[in-house]
């Protein structure tokens, strides 16, 4: 099981990566060239009503950007375990994750792709050169 711990462990292990505090509901975020990348997204009462009678997803919820929409979908249409998306994220390229049902691999994964499509451009390609 993943825990907000683990995606700050691997958060940090990325370049210029700061974490802070959302200002108005006090959750924890993950930025890069002042962007949020990632951040923590329990469901709000409207986004509960939403789902009806199917019970929401359990445990901590993860947001993570993706570079556009055509991204998005693709990783959904993976149908990786852990991975999915509300109507309140419809139009937005960002993505949840069900922190309790992904393995470390993905977690990495999805954090290193939300880092590269948030970093000013020359800090992503200083990375991907390795």
């Amino acid at each position: 099981m993943q825990t907000f711990d683990d995606v700050a462990r691997i958060a940090a292990e990325l370049p210029e990566v700061t974490e802070g505090v959302e200002k108005h509901r006090g959750h924890r975020t993950w930025e890069v060239g002042g962007k949020a990348f990632a951040w923590e997204r329990p469901f709000s009462k409207a986004d509960i009503k939403r789902f009806g009678d199917e019970q929401p997803p359990a445990g901590p919820i993860l947001a993570i950007r993706t570079a556009d929409l055509a991204e998005k979908e693709a990783i959904l249409a993976a149908d990786q375990d852990g991975f999915f998306s509300i109507s309140h994220f419809d139009g937005y390229p960002a993505y949840l994750v069900q922190l309790d049902q992904v393995s470390p691999e993905s977690l990495r994964e999805a954090l290193v792709d939300g880092w590269l499509a948030t970093a000013p451009r020359p800090l992503a390609d200083r990375y991907l050169a390795g």
